[in-house]
């Protein structure tokens, strides 16, 4: 590395973000970029460290050294290179990632791991801004045509790789606008939108053609599909929300989390929607969920003017730091507060949900809630079973629920069953692990529709791979 002891001389310094009362009043990114003299500083702190375990801790395999060591240089177009050439979309994974490169990084043994991400997120638009990205158009075509079902990370990914390879593809999205996740999924102050189509808009360029508001094996058929393409990538993603069957969920306020972001993404980009209005403006919000949709809920309803946000989850309290159940270079399950918990959120940690309370019209009024006490496996260290704590039920007031506890498969209905594609013991579509192949001869599947629910970065490698495989076939 270019400055052997940078990681002695500088401490692990995150951007600068606008104050909370600030940035609750729109739905902006809010995080600033910072000088190059800060990223010169941070990319100093890589090591030489012999086997570079976060390239391993990254599903796509980010050439991470060496793209640190080139910014560190001040050599953008080389580090840009670099990360383009494992990464279609650093743009996303530099801003939605949760970095599992950060928690293998040698220097988090015993220091604030290097940040990755940032230097990430900071190369690509560095080379937006000098002109380094081009759309790379193929010079020789294959003629072979290829659909992909889809339009989210994974099938963006298959499809930029297959353009590249060659052939004519052809991305269908059922929505309005081309992103799937990216677009409708994560909220604008996580992610610009601005963002995704400066991509998309590069990848028409490149020649990929996009088709929306279709709905494969509803307005363009599995048999038109089979006939005018050469092979078929199902990239829908993992759609199925996990319910919570629990005395009156038919309460008028209990909504699925994506219910409540995929309008409020609407709302921002001023696309009409036909759906029940779901708006947090004066009302109390209980978040029923830990993960990454949980906190996007958080940060909208803060957006919107909640009055009070609260959030509870089955598992206990993670720790603050890594603990034995998790030695490095695993990723360390602790204790995570985003920026959305900062704005305003009451959390609350192993508890179960018993029963919504509704009043005489049918309105959410509360949730009847129990303590847990889990049991812990003493070789492992982690949670095995639970048992209610007596005496411990407790209600918490609210005017809406939002369901935020995970997605359990890809739809099953329309093409997969028209296309008569198996799917997997969890419901997810048969995919090879090596071959990404279905039962049917020319019908591949990638992402999260796949491997279940999953990171966008996971969903990224996937499309990649997937394309090499239809690229083989197609061979």
């Amino acid at each position: 590395m270019g400055k052997t002891d940078g990681f002695l001389l500088y401490k692990r310094e995150l951007p600068t973000k606008d104050p909370v009362e600030e940035r609750k009043r729109n739905f902006k990114e809010f995080q600033h970029l910072p000088t190059e003299e800060v990223l010169n500083e941070q990319s100093a702190r890589c090591m030489s460290c012999g086997i570079p375990f976060c390239e391993s801790g990254c599903p796509l395999g980010n050439i991470i050294p060496e793209f640190n060591d080139a910014v560190y240089q001040k050599k953008w177009k080389k580090a840009y290179d670099i990360l383009i050439s494992t990464n279609n979309f650093p743009e996303f994974t530099g801003r939605i990632c949760p970095a599992p490169c950060e928690g293998s990084c040698v220097l988090g043994i015993n220091e604030l791991p290097v940040t990755i991400e940032e230097i990430e997120k900071n190369i690509i638009e560095i080379a937006f801004e000098n002109g380094y990205v081009k759309p790379s158009i193929p010079e020789n075509k294959t003629g072979k045509k290829i659909a992909i079902v889809g339009s989210g990370p994974s099938g963006l990914a298959a499809a930029a790789e297959l353009n590249k390879m060659g052939h004519e593809v052809t991305v269908f999205e059922k929505e309005e606008k081309v992103g799937g996740l990216l677009r409708f999924g994560i909220p604008d102050f996580k992610l610009g939108k601005n963002i995704v189509e400066r991509r998309i808009n590069l990848m028409e360029q490149e020649g990929v053609i996009f088709k929306t508001n279709v709905t494969v094996g509803k307005n363009y058929s599995a048999e038109e599909l089979n006939r005018n393409f050469h092979a078929i990538v199902l990239a829908m993603g993992s759609t199925i929300p996990r319910d919570l069957p629990i005395r009156n969920r038919d309460a008028k306020g209990v909504y699925f989390a994506m219910q409540f972001l995929r309008q409020n993404n609407k709302k921002v980009s001023n696309i009409p929607f036909s759906e029940e209005n779901i708006d947090a403006y004066g009302k109390k919000v209980l978040v029923i969920g830990g993960g990454d949709t949980g906190s996007d809920c958080i940060g909208t309803s803060n957006r919107q003017g909640a009055t009070v946000v609260y959030q509870i989850e089955i598992m206990p309290k993670p720790p603050v730091s890594r603990d034995d159940s998790m030695p490095w270079p695993m990723y360390p399950m602790v204790l995570k507060t985003t920026t959305s918990h900062e704005e305003g959120c009451e959390r609350k940690w192993a508890v179960n949900a018993k029963e919504f309370l509704k009043d005489e019209n049918g309105n959410l009024v509360g949730l009847k809630l129990v303590e847990l006490e889990w049991a812990k496996d003493e070789v492992s260290g982690r949670y095995t079973s639970f048992q209610e704590k007596p005496d411990s039920e407790f209600i918490i007031e609210c005017d809406l629920a939002f369901l935020a506890m995970g997605f359990l498969h890809v739809e099953q209905k329309g093409i997969v069953e028209d296309l008569e594609v198996l799917l997997d013991p969890r419901g997810n579509l048969i995919g090879n692990n090596i071959e990404y192949k279905t039962n049917q001869t020319k019908v591949f599947s990638c992402g999260d529709a796949r491997r279940g629910q999953s990171l966008v970065v996971w969903a990224i490698n996937e499309g990649r791979q997937c394309a090499n495989k239809v690229h083989e076939f197609l061979s």
